[in-house]
């Protein structure tokens, strides 16, 4: 039976993660990283504030951000939720492993999702 979930060409899937950073479709990026359907970026402001987040914004099309916390969980804070949500982004925070798979099976699922995701240090 195949697990792997089905994508299409391009789109970015979560390989590997580990202390260290991620690998997404071959790719290798050490540190965090800001994951879309079309592309991943190195994530420079790796904040999980309104300006850290704002190339989610830019990106345009994305209802669902998932936050990649690392190995702890925390909860969002009400304003950046409030920020996120006048944009049309709902967002969930979870620990990073986590929102790895969730963003593969959504992706699979073909849902406008977006990952911003720390290293599980």
């Amino acid at each position: 039976m195949e697990l792997t979930p089905l994508v299409q060409p391009g789109q970015q899937i979560i390989e590997r993660y580990g202390p260290s950073g991620f690998r997404v479709s071959g790719t290798v990026y050490l540190g965090p990283v800001l994951v879309f359907p079309d592309r991943t970026l190195v994530w420079a402001d790796a904040t999980f504030t309104e300006a850290g987040l704002a190339p989610v914004v830019e990106h345009g099309g994305v209802e669902l951000l998932l936050l990649g916390l690392g190995r702890h969980m925390a909860p969002v804070a009400t304003a950046l939720r409030t920020a996120l949500k006048a944009r049309g982004i709902a967002v969930e925070a979870m620990e990073t492993g986590a929102a790895c798979r969730t963003y593969n099976v959504l992706l699979a699922e073909d849902r406008r999702i977006a990952a911003a995701l720390q290293p599980p240090v």
